[in-house]
């Protein structure tokens, strides 16, 4: 019998990416400055960016992609952690009582 978590979502498999110090933290007011070249080297680079201000760290500057590979990586491990859980409480559902339940969801 194969079970599943009804609350599983799925996502693309992609690389983490490793901050370079050189180019990687920037200060606020040098984003405001030349924001345009900051937004086209993510885009380019794939790799983010963190401002600064009042050196310290204050937000991180992701191309849209990589933002979304994030989102969708913790909606995976709030799966994961979900269906520990639906498993440990006896949650869990058939495979066939599954398809039941998504063919009734598209007949709508």
């Amino acid at each position: 019998m194969i079970l599943y978590n009804r609350s599983y979502n799925t996502a693309s498999e992609t690389a983490v990416q490793r901050l370079k110090p050189t180019r990687a933290i920037q200060p606020v007011s040098e984003f405001r400055a030349n924001a345009a070249k900051f937004i086209e080297q993510v885009r380019e680079t794939k790799e983010p960016i963190v401002l600064t201000q009042h050196g310290r760290g204050a937000a991180v500057l992701v191309d849209i992609d990589s933002w979304h590979d994030l989102v969708e990586r913790v909606h995976v491990l709030d799966a994961a952690v979900s269906g520990l859980e639906a498993e440990r409480n006896g949650g869990l559902v058939a495979h066939d009582d599954l398809k039941q339940e998504l063919r009734a969801l598209r007949s709508r």
